[in-house]
């Protein structure tokens, strides 16, 4: 499974602890595209948030992973994106309803609030947990329905 993975200077570190996990993880399975950043100066996420979110969008990459201070600036960022439902979570089961029931394809971590060993956690429930189908697909349809105001 290709996963794009992408983070701000806040989530500098953490990305690449992941990046390197998701890569030796389930025997290597994972393909891993890195798009940054790539120091721990001060950059913008919102380039990262983009470059991960058009990845998934373009099917280039089945899921995306952002990392920020928060995850917050990444969520709104990468949901600017047609066809991207990207969440925020800082407990496993945050990340799992996250995938059951929004079919979230983007992941986003608070880098200041979890450690890696949780954020490992938190990705492995949601790459793990399948979307519940049933009166969530109603739900998941009527987002992607949703159109911006103008």
């Amino acid at each position: 499974m290709t996963i794009a993975v992408g983070s701000d200077h806040a989530g500098f570190e953490l990305r690449q602890a992941l990046s390197a996990w998701l890569k030796s993880a389930r025997g290597g399975k994972h393909r891993v595209v890195d798009v940054g950043c790539h120091a721990q100066a001060s950059c913008d996420y919102p380039d990262f948030a983009a470059l991960v979110a058009h990845a998934v969008s373009r099917k280039r990459a089945a899921y995306g992973i952002l990392i920020c201070g928060t995850g917050i600036g990444m969520a709104i960022a990468a949901n600017k994106v047609t066809g991207i439902r990207a969440a925020v979570a800082w407990t496993p089961e945050v990340a799992g309803l996250a995938a059951e029931h929004n079919k979230a394809n983007v992941l986003c971590i608070p880098a200041r609030f979890v450690t890696l060993k949780e954020a490992q956690r938190i990705i492995g429930r949601f790459l793990s947990t399948p979307f519940g189908k049933g009166r969530h697909t109603r739900r998941v349809r009527k987002i992607n329905q949703l159109t911006p105001c103008v």
